[in-house]
């Protein structure tokens, strides 16, 4: 079975001191460090790209789970890879090489995985999910934090992880401790979240209660 992975968004950390932001989640219990690169046209915010990466890589050797709300998903796979990402997460709707593009994440030493937009059906992941690392099901629409939970996209994890018991399904947009019972009784292992993190007055007791919530749904 997956096992619990919790991994904070950095777009909620403070972007002047980066470095001590992850380092600083890692020491609070966090499995993975999500680092969410918009490109102001795939989606409208602008964030980060492959030189903050290789910057970070440069100071932590953990997980780096990279979420590219990009157009051309392709063209900035050889630019990760070099930078030190994990993972290379992109967006269904990007892009209509998908399994070339897997391919190609594979072949460059990282991890591939595919995210779908809250209005995007879950059925055109079933052909593609059986060469993935990871499927993100975004629980809002990507671009900004701060949002409202899609209860509503959660049957999508469901229908994934009756499919695919062992693949990792991650959630992402506004998981907190209202709803991650919610999420991890769909399925989901691999838990996203910024604002609730960060914010939070003990972000470790956040961290602790949604891998208790992964691990009792998922056992």
């Amino acid at each position: 079975m997956p096992v619990a992975k919790i991994a904070p968004s950095l777009l909620s950390g403070d972007f002047a001191n980066l470095a001590s932001e992850c380092q600083r989640m890692l020491d609070l219990g966090a499995d993975y460090l999500h680092m969410d690169v918009m490109d102001g046209h795939f989606v409208p915010n602008l964030t980060i790209g492959a030189p903050v990466i290789q910057s970070l890589r440069r100071h932590t050797d953990a997980f780096l789970d990279c979420h590219l709300m990009v157009s051309d998903p392709e063209r900035w796979v050889e630019d990760f890879a070099k930078a030190g990402a994990s993972l290379y997460m992109f967006h269904y709707e990007a892009t209509e090489n998908h399994l070339s593009l897997i391919h190609k994440i594979h072949e460059l030493g990282m991890k591939a995985g595919i995210s779908l937009k809250p209005k995007t059906p879950v059925d055109v992941l079933l052909p593609l999910a059986k060469h993935l690392d990871m499927v993100l099901i975004m629980t809002v629409e990507p671009g900004f934090g701060g949002q409202k939970f899609m209860v509503d996209c959660l049957p999508k994890v469901s229908t994934l992880r009756k499919a695919f018991p062992d693949l990792d399904i991650e959630v992402d947009g506004g998981v907190d401790l209202t709803n991650i019972d919610q999420a991890t009784a769909a399925g989901a292992n691999v838990i996203v979240a910024g604002t609730s993190i960060f914010k939070a007055e003990s972000p470790r007791k956040v961290i602790e209660i949604f891998r208790q919530s992964v691990n009792a749904n998922l056992a």
